[in-house]
């Protein structure tokens, strides 16, 4: 008798559990079925097949970025030298102004109305041109770019602008669903979709940033994409998308964003002090895999390095009492400090050890190639 008892429970218990996840399906897959009355968990009642509302709260903000650059035309003629046409009578020829546009896109990030976008897309520009989704155009006005990592600042004069939520990058998982929108093509705002396909990417080859930590997508990014917005499902901006790598020129499937968490920092010291302020040391170093420290492979003649003393084929072993291990180490220690600060650098030379002071200049400023 207890046993029949017993198989009665189970048996209903196991009904019970086929019925309730048989209403689970059904609540998610068809809730629009139920009574107007009845409410649902948001995450029952959203749409599972479309991003729209991620796009929805941040199109907006995503606005397309044109910047125009005058310039003379070379003319390698010798006859150009005005000695020669003087000797021979030529007159002169004067050359013509060209022009050379680009296009982009930014982010209008607050209410300020300061855009971020890519150094490559603006570098040099005498003018440059906002248009916001809505369709108003507006002159921008440079306020600092940072070509170490390829971002700029713009600004727009527009009051209640459109601004873009913002995520936490650091939070990204590889496999997240992703968004790129911007400008491709100047085709108009775009949207692609992807997924992030790996994280902290480094370049191998220098062309676009020496400081490259990228988030890497196979979402769809072109020419005119730079400077636009990726952001994840919840319509939060996640990057800035940057750069692609292809032989054809246009995507396969390899597209590079800056983690806006790197490029909020960039953003906020470029409007405090119109640039980014990085030490400089004036050395190349490779790692040594003889013994612990750096080899210096190169110095900088006039630059700290070159004034404390520091010649190639020393290897660092410190900076500041802290160990140095890497290139990439030493890279980062360097750049966080101020210029005039001033570092103490322990080297062996030969199978001598030496204390070395040195002091700290801003970085030079690099330059981008033009896309």
């Amino acid at each position: 008798m207890l046993f029949k008892f017993k198989k009665i429970i189970i048996f209903i218990l196991q009904f019970s559990a086929y019925g309730l996840a048989a209403a689970f399906l059904f609540l998610l897959l068809a809730p629009s079925s139920l009574p107007k009355n009845i409410s649902l968990p948001s995450f029952l009642t959203s749409n599972n097949y479309s991003f729209n509302n991620a796009v929805e709260s941040t199109a907006p903000a995503v606005v397309n970025v044109y910047a125009t650059r005058l310039y003379q035309e070379k003319d390698l003629s010798v006859f150009q030298n005005p000695s020669l046409q003087n000797l021979f009578g030529i007159p002169p020829v004067f050359k013509k102004i060209h022009k050379n546009s680009s296009i982009g896109s930014g982010v209008i990030m607050n209410k300020e109305s300061y855009i971020l976008t890519n150094a490559h897309v603006i570098q040099d520009a005498q003018n440059i041109g906002v248009i916001l989704n809505s369709g108003i155009q507006l002159q921008a006005k440079l306020i600092g770019l940072d070509a170490d990592t390829d971002l700029a600042v713009i600004k727009i004069n527009l009051k209640d602008p459109p601004t873009i939520p913002i995520g936490d990058s650091s939070k990204l998982k590889i496999g997240d669903i992703v968004l790129a929108i911007g400008n491709p093509y100047n085709f108009g705002q775009t949207v692609t979709q992807g997924i992030v396909s790996a994280m902290g990417k480094k370049r191998k080859r220098r062309g676009i940033s020496f400081f490259d930590d990228f988030i890497q997508t196979d979402a769809d990014i072109n020419q005119g994409h730079s400077g636009g917005a990726l952001v994840n499902i919840f319509g939060e901006l996640i990057g800035i998308n940057s750069a692609i790598v292809s032989r054809s020129g246009g995507s396969e499937g390899i597209g590079l964003a800056t983690p806006i968490n790197q490029a909020l920092s960039i953003m906020n010291e470029i409007i405090k002090n119109g640039k980014v302020m990085r030490g400089w040391l004036g050395i190349e170093v490779e790692k040594n895999t003889q013994i612990k420290g750096v080899l210096v492979t190169a110095t900088i003649r006039g630059d700290p390095a070159d004034k404390a003393g520091i010649i190639p084929g020393d290897i660092v072993l410190s900076i500041n009492d802290k160990d140095t291990n890497s290139p990439e180490q030493i890279m980062a220690m360097i750049t966080k400090l101020q210029p005039g600060t001033n570092i103490k650098i322990k080297i062996l030379r030969g199978w001598e050890k030496r204390e070395l002071t040195a002091s700290i200049v801003q970085r030079p400023a690099m330059r981008l190639p033009q896309y």
